[in-house]
């Protein structure tokens, strides 16, 4: 138990002393401690990762400390510690490490980089609290805290007015989310006097429940998925949160916060699989965001949007096989994303320094002559992510696409054709940028050179392991053992509603030579439009027909804008002019008046005249007199 706290308190730790000291202490040694106390946390994970492997670590289940205690009602705060948390503990720490190291190196040069260490040590830490805790309410204290995280970090240049809103409209929209998930909780202490999963899971177990019940909870869960996991409608913070430095987006996109949801769904599988209609809508929903994010993101021409896009239809294939049922490879696909995801973003960080700030791959071009490692750890992510044999990204796309395609043929159909668009775009973007001429400016020309050791070495290890990561779910149609399966299966319940028919291996791999031919068939043509004719994007402002609605993201931001800001704008406008000023400032500022005007006239009576004072008296008493006699 001890160990399991220190994996916590070691990243908050960092977070304290780079908050309150790091100002005084040389960037080094502030990068060393932020990084430092992520790569023992990572040890630790590690330590009780190889225990669940060889059998010698038991799931911990233990409470810190009474928190909440009101009637009947008792909430802790405790820690989980089973074969889910447990992968969760080694992306985050491991992948976080990682981005760690690469910040020394893209942020030496900024004047607050110790409190940018301090951020991404808090974030890390609410992000661990999130996947340790035994209830709703834990999860949900780590789930906000990520919220918090990422609005300092998206807003981190906050000198930068368009930062300033990005950051904003990433903190509104999970806001929206997460009255959804707040709902289910209150559903659910209320009907089942509990948070914790243990005692939650045990009260749902052959028990009958009102399904109306069931069907609520789980979609309002949901909608805070949808807002921290970026699917339809609440995803259109995310692209925007590339407003912050590009370890931001690698930690917010690959490894951690837009996993949440994922990570919410899976831990709350035994009550989702009461649902079955709440899983064909995650399914509907997935596999619409993975096509919809799909489409915009062949025309973006923002080196870090194209990703953003690839890393909300990738997302969208998640809950795609979160809705089918197929809980363990919707985690095996969170495992390898994050390790490509995170290679592609700061190998794009790396881009973006050697050109000095420029993300426009319409101005890049023949960069794989001076960045080669750069290039090479890209493309390799790109392969994976395309869904490439032997690499992982194949692997975990696969297993997503058959379990739709046993579970609907529509759903696998727009899964695949997602897929499809996602190994073009991700190469249009490599030809683009890496093939071909240089086109940016003569001066950037001059200046261009490879990373250094402290960006490329974690590039390296990231394109390492999304090369070898699909050893953790090999086919077993091909004789292997899927292992994540496996190592899952205390965690994850049987499903009552799923089908008791599986593909035949005939199927599967009919289907797994499918993906790959379409993905090889994507990549040629990307490769026959940017590289054998040279094609180029459309100038800023030339884009026509469809391709102008698709570049401008189907003007959802418009729509929105029109439909939700403008209105709730004139009402603010409204209630300030009309309501505030006019009503209450007037009803109040009239009585003032009202009560100055009175008193005026009553301060007339006091004239100090003591024969007017007798003449009052005398005139009262008259007319008390004359009451009486003429009520008598």
């Amino acid at each position: 138990m001890t160990e399991l706290l220190l994996i916590l308190l070691l990243p908050l730790a960092g977070f304290l002393v780079n908050a309150f000291v790091g100002k005084q202490l040389p960037k080094t040694v502030s990068g060393i401690i932020g990084s430092g106390t992520i790569f023992v946390s990572f040890i630790l994970s590690s330590i009780f990762f190889f225990g669940f492997l060889n059998g010698s670590q038991q799931k911990i289940d233990a409470d810190v400390f009474d928190w909440i205690a009101f009637g009947d009602f008792k909430i802790t705060f405790g820690l989980l510690l089973d074969q889910l948390s447990v992968m969760w503990l080694m992306v985050i720490t491991g992948v976080g490490f990682l981005i760690h190291v690469y910040s020394i190196g893209y942020m030496h040069d900024d004047e607050k980089f110790h409190t940018f260490f301090s951020y991404l040590n808090l974030f890390v830490f609410f992000m661990l609290i999130l996947v340790l805790g035994n209830n709703f309410l834990v999860t949900f204290i780590g789930w906000e805290g990520v919220g918090l995280c990422s609005y300092l970090l998206i807003g981190f240049w906050f000198k930068n007015q368009n930062y300033n809103d990005a950051a904003k409209k990433a903190f509104v929209m999970n806001r929206i989310g997460d009255l959804g998930f707040l709902l289910g909780m209150f559903l659910l202490l209320y009907n089942f006097k509990s948070l914790h999963f243990g005692t939650l899971q045990a009260a749902l177990t052959g028990v009958e429940v009102s399904h109306g019940l069931m069907i609520t909870i789980t979609m309002l869960l949901f909608v805070g998925a949808m807002g921290k996991s970026a699917q339809l409608p609440l995803y259109t913070w995310l692209p925007d949160a590339m407003a912050g430095p590009t370890p931001v987006s690698a930690l917010i996109h690959a490894a951690t916060m837009v996993t949440a949801g994922i990570y919410m769904v899976v831990r709350a599988n035994f009550i989702y699989v009461l649902a079955p209609e709440t899983m064909q809508f995650i399914a509907i929903i997935g596999a619409g965001t993975a096509l919809f994010a799909a489409t915009i993101g062949v025309l973006q021409n923002d080196i870090k949007k194209v990703l953003a896009y690839s890393t909300v239809s990738q997302l969208g294939l998640m809950f795609m096989a979160l809705g089918v049922g197929a809980f363990s490879s919707g985690v095996f696909h969170v495992v390898t994303h994050a390790f490509f995801k995170a290679c592609l973003f700061l190998g794009s960080g790396s881009v973006i320094h050697a050109l000095h700030g420029e993300q426009d791959i319409r101005n890049m071009g023949g960069l794989k002559k001076w960045m080669p490692i750069t290039f090479w750890t890209f493309l390799i992510s790109s392969l994976a992510i395309s869904g490439i044999f032997p690499f992982s990204g194949f692997f975990s796309k696969d297993e997503m696409l058959a379990a739709a395609f046993e579970h609907n043929k529509v759903i696998w159909a727009v899964g695949s054709f997602a897929s499809f668009l996602t190994a073009f775009y991700m190469f249009r973007l490599v030809f683009l940028t890496f093939n071909g001429n240089f086109r940016g400016t003569e001066e950037q020309k001059q200046h261009l050179h490879e990373s250094p050791a402290t960006i490329t070495l974690p590039l390296i290890v990231l394109a390492l392991l999304a090369t070898v990561a699909g050893v953790m779910g090999l086919p077993e149609f091909l004789g292997f053992h899927h292992w994540l399966k496996g190592f899952l299966s205390s965690v994850i319940v049987a499903n009552p509603h799923a089908s008791a028919h599986h593909l035949s291996h005939s199927t599967e791999m009919a289907l797994m030579g499918l993906a790959f031919t379409l993905a090889i068939v994507a990549i040629g043509i990307a490769y026959v439009l940017y590289v054998k004719k040279g094609n180029l994007p459309a100038k800023e402002g030339e884009e026509s027909g469809i391709g102008k609605v698709i570049y401008n993201k189907y003007y959802v931001d418009e729509i929105y804008d029109m439909l939700v800001v403008k209105p709730v704008s004139f009402l603010s406008v409204f209630f300030h002019d009309v309501v505030d000023r006019i009503f209450v400032d007037g009803i109040v500022n009239y009585t003032g008046k009202f009560s100055l005007m009175v008193g005026a006239q009553v301060r007339k009576l006091q004239s100090g005249y003591i024969g007017y004072y007798l003449l009052v008296m005398v005139l009262s008493m008259v007319a008390i007199f004359a009451y009486a006699f003429f009520n008598g």
